[in-house]
């Protein structure tokens, strides 16, 4: 018999199989019950059911009967599992595991006996044999059984194993696609620049967060560069070596964002012709960082403050739990506490990002970093370009330090990179600074005082460029080597500005 079994165990890698021939070839050996086992989970020692086939002929029992968990205190995979010793189970004796007991009765089973699912490297679980005919067990028995749960043992970690080599292979392969599109898309996520003091503040709250496991709530303006912040927790933690993942919740679809962050199975959904990992498995380990997260809806809310307590979901189709570890840092534009009065955002899932908060301040808070994010993104550029740029003129950094950017960093950085392209190899940068008008000063009607100063401010600083860019080039308008093409101007722009600005040629007269 013990043969027969190790032939069984020998064919099949496939756990299910490998139990429907055990109990095939023990079928004619075994009393009128089924055979089944357990797995342990380790994280709450309660014994979980895998498997369980009929022996003999016998009809299986109904689902509804039949524990597919028990709790460590009422699971006899739990005591086998400590004890590593068989373990015979009377149903009419008094004793512990009443929970079983009472599944037993209703399932018809008289008796049972469990015995160790172990191989020299690992603790399993165990396996049962039951019967619906009262037996004593004879001589021999019970060891008969630990026998066959030895070699039972080797099958299920050898598919476990498997199993776990393909866990572990589907996920390279999917932090490879992901870290393969972040280098294609991550431009210059180095470090954070900017010296100033309210930086500097919000440096020191990232050096002393870092280290911890806590979730990090960034707040700010759009543009102020809270991805780089995140990154930058993600850099100084222990997590340092493992995978940083991004996800944008209000990029994403609605009704795709929940498959995006816990996964899908093949099927799932109409198009899902693929199992696909989720943000939350590939950033296990590691840090997963949430943008606006405000913008989560109201359904989804409540699995996402699910995962984020037990470190457990599902991926959608399927109903198996997965454990994870990841650290979420989370950001958002948006008044996460005014959301909440107003019913739009869960108050428990706010509380649980806002551990600790950190705000980035708008660039106009810290003016003081605008040159070296000028000379940064001037540095950047040039290279990518290939030009080098000779000197960034005084009243140009004048003029951009002047400016309130209700863009931020991210408008600074597109405004350098066309004056980069606009600029001419080994020359000065030209800045199109009529860009920087705000929309909102072209309206008298609905300008505040803070925004006229800064249109006259920024007018002068270009009346100034105008009037240097036409003496250096003596006077020349069009052509390469004119002030249009200097200040990156049509010329038909550049004389409607001069003539709006009472700009005279100092031989001609004023500007026709």
């Amino acid at each position: 018999m013990l043969l027969a079994v190790a032939q069984a165990v020998a064919a099949h890698t496939d756990l299910g199989a490998l139990l429907r021939d055990l109990a095939a070839a023990l079928g004619a050996h075994l009393p009128r019950g089924y055979l089944s086992f357990a797995l342990l989970e380790l994280h709450s020692h309660a014994g979980k059911l895998q498997f369980l086939e009929p022996l003999g002929g016998a009809a299986p029992p109904k689902p509804a009967d039949t524990p597919t968990e028990l709790p460590a205190a009422e699971s006899p995979t739990a005591h086998v599992w400590d004890t590593q010793e068989p373990f015979w189970l009377d149903i009419n004796a008094n004793g512990r595991f009443r929970m079983l007991r009472a599944a037993f009765a209703k399932q018809g089973v008289q008796c049972a006996c469990f015995v160790p699912l172990t191989t020299p490297r690992r603790k399993l679980g165990a396996m049962g044999f039951t019967s619906y005919l009262p037996v004593t067990p004879a001589p021999g028995d019970i060891d008969f059984a630990v026998q066959v749960g030895r070699l039972v043992a080797l099958a299920v970690e050898g598919a476990l194993t498997r199993q776990e080599l393909e866990r572990a292979n589907a996920r390279l392969a999917a932090e490879k696609l992901y870290l393969e599109e972040e280098i294609r898309t991550d431009r210059r996520m180095g470090e954070v620049v900017g010296a100033s003091p309210a930086l500097h503040v919000v440096l020191q709250q990232v050096g002393v967060v870092a280290p911890t496991d806590s979730a990090v709530l960034i707040t700010g303006e759009t543009g102020t560069g809270k991805e780089l912040i995140a990154r930058a927790v993600h850099r100084l933690s222990e997590r340092r070596d493992r995978t940083f993942v991004k996800l944008n919740c209000a990029a994403i679809p609605t009704g795709l964002l929940e498959s995006e962050l816990f996964g899908h199975e093949k099927g799932a959904f109409t198009g899902a012709v693929e199992r696909r990992l989720g943000r939350f498995e590939l950033a296990d380990g590691g840090t997963l960082f949430l943008d606006e997260v405000g913008d989560i809806p109201p359904e989804l809310q409540p699995k996402l403050l699910r995962v984020l307590q037990e470190q457990e979901f599902e991926r959608l189709g399927s109903a198996k739990t997965i454990k994870v570890n990841v650290r979420l840092v989370a950001a958002t534009h948006r008044n996460l506490a005014k959301l909440v009065a107003e019913g739009k955002f869960r108050s428990d899932l706010y509380y649980r990002l806002h551990v600790f908060p950190v705000h980035l301040p708008a660039l106009r808070e810290r003016h003081e970093d605008i040159p070296e994010l000028v000379r940064h993104f001037v540095a950047l550029f040039a290279q990518r370009f290939g030009k080098k740029i000779g000197t960034i003129p005084p009243e140009t950094m004048a003029a951009l330090e002047r400016y309130s950017w209700p863009g931020n960093v991210r408008e600074l950085e597109h405004l350098v990179e066309r004056a980069v392209i606009l600029s001419i190899p080994g020359g000065e940068l030209r800045v199109p600074l009529n860009d920087l008008i705000s929309p909102e000063s072209t309206d008298e009607s609905t300008s505040e005082v803070p925004v006229l100063a800064t249109r006259a401010t920024l007018l002068e600083s270009e009346r100034e460029l105008i009037r240097r860019a036409l003496d250096e080039c003596e006077w020349i308008i069009g052509g390469p080597s004119g002030a249009a093409a200097r200040l990156g101007l049509k010329r038909t722009t550049l004389l409607s500005r001069m003539k709006k600005m009472g700009f005279t040629r100092p031989d001609r007269g004023s500007v026709e």
